[in-house]
């Protein structure tokens, strides 16, 4: 039987390409969640720039994270582009926890102009913790209805993802059925952070951070303004 574990989806306010005081913002979250797992958006330490430099797992910047995950117990999910030791390129999420950090999943479905920089992951990611595996995925990914259906096929109760969407209404519209979709077609939970106010290359995104029942019924959704923070048990 899985494990019970509460969850928090942030969609903080991004400082453009400051890896510094964005995960300055990140500790603070993590500190106020009082979650077990706390998710931030896709490039969520640089805000969606696809020249941000790569940072490294063991980059001095992250201390504050690391610090605030030791003091609370949490893990934290949070995005950035990486190096990789063959000199590739990868849109990543790092777990961070009071130990250090590591990399636990690589964007496998890249779009558009991230294809001429980046490479895409090369296998499906699970991530377990407290006895809940946790299917992981990145933006486009959750896009990819076979993305899902391979995780799952992992075994897995929850179906994460650290996303962007603009605020247009087919945006919108696509945002909450690909993870509506993954909950109702695999019954399991979904999760979504995405990104709220300027990221980047976009000067508004959505918001909407969230969590699916499995089935598919939708349990809590953060509004658009930048700074929410949500929070479910599962």
């Amino acid at each position: 039987m899985p494990g019970q574990l509460t969850v928090a989806v942030a969609q903080p306010a991004c400082v453009h390409l400051d890896v510094a005081a964005n995960a300055a913002v990140h500790a603070e979250v993590v500190r106020a969640a009082g979650a077990g797992l706390v998710v931030f958006p896709e490039l969520s330490l640089t805000g969606y720039d696809l020249t941000a430099p790569a940072i490294a797992p063991d980059d001095v910047r992250l201390a504050p994270v690391t610090a605030a995950c030791r003091e609370t117990g949490s893990t934290a999910l949070v995005c950035a582009a990486v190096a990789e030791p063959d000199g590739s390129e990868s849109i990543a999420l790092l777990a961070v926890t009071g130990a250090g950090t590591t990399v636990v999943h690589r964007k496998m479905h890249l779009h558009g102009k991230e294809v001429e920089r980046f490479t895409p992951g090369a296998g499906h990611s699970v991530l377990e913790l407290d006895g809940v595996r946790i299917g992981l995925a990145i933006c486009a990914d959750a896009s990819v209805p076979g993305h899902a259906a391979d995780t799952a096929a992992l075994g897995i109760d929850v179906y994460l993802a650290s996303t962007l969407y603009s605020d247009d209404p087919v945006a919108l519209a696509r945002r909450d059925e690909h993870l509506r979709g993954a909950a109702a077609a695999h019954g399991v939970w979904a999760v979504l952070a995405t990104s709220a106010g300027p990221s980047g290359d976009y000067p508004r995104t959505s918001g909407g951070s969230g969590f699916w029942s499995p089935g598919g019924a939708l349990v809590a959704q953060a509004g658009p303004a930048a700074g929410e923070v949500v929070s479910a048990t599962i």
